[in-house]
C-alpha cells in the first residue's frame, strides 16, 4: 500500500471540465503498460465511461454490476464504475477510495479532490512518470476496486 511522498512538485491540473492533467504526465509507454496492467487484474473488464470523455476507459467489474454503496462509484446510480482511466494525452485517473485514504493521498502528493465529487472519495490520481510510479499507482487502483467490492472499508 502506497505510503511515501511522491517526488516532485504537483502537476497543473484543469480548473474546468473535464478534470484532467496538463503536465508530467505518463510517457506513452508507461501509459500503456498501466492500461495493460489494470485491464489484466483478476474480475476486471473494460468498458465505456459514463461520465468521462470517450477516450476515457471504464473499470468494471464482473463478479459486481450495481454498487454496494454510491461513494463507492464515479457514477453512482449507474454501472458501478470505481475508476476510469483517462487517455494518453492526459495520463490522469480518477477513482474512488475511503475518504481518509482520498485525504491521505492528497497530502502526500499522489492525488488531489475530483473536482465533481460528491462523496469526499473520489479523486484524480495523477499519471505515473517512471516504473517506480507505475507499482504505486497500480497498487491504488487495486485498493479502489477492494474499496468498490466491500462498498465500506476497502478490504475485501
Amino acid at each position: 500500500m502506497l505510503h511515501d511522498p511522491r517526488p516532485g512538485t504537483r502537476p497543473t491540473t484543469s480548473d474546468d471540465g473535464p478534470h484532467r492533467q496538463l503536465d508530467q504526465r505518463a510517457p506513452a509507454a508507461v501509459w500503456g503498460e498501466l492500461v495493460a496492467r489494470v485491464l489484466a487484474l483478476p474480475g476486471v473488464v473494460e468498458g465505456h465511461s459514463q461520465v468521462s470523455p470517450a477516450s476515457s476507459r471504464a473499470v468494471f467489474l464482473t463478479d459486481l454490476r450495481d454498487e454496494l454503496a454510491p461513494q463507492t462509484s464515479l457514477a453512482p446510480g449507474q454501472r458501478l464504475e470505481p475508476v476510469h482511466l483517462h487517455g494518453v494525452e492526459d495520463t490522469s485517473i480518477h477513482l474512488t477510495l475511503p475518504p481518509e485514504r482520498c485525504a491521505e493521498l492528497v497530502r502526500l502528493g499522489w492525488a488531489e479532490p475530483h473536482q465533481y465529487a460528491d462523496f469526499g472519495t473520489e479523486v484524480m490520481l495523477y499519471g505515473p512518470r517512471d516504473a517506480t510510479e507505475l507499482e504505486q499507482v497500480v497498487s491504488v487502483v487495486e485498493e479502489s476496486l477492494a474499496f468498490a467490492r466491500t462498498g465500506a472499508s476497502g478490504r475485501a
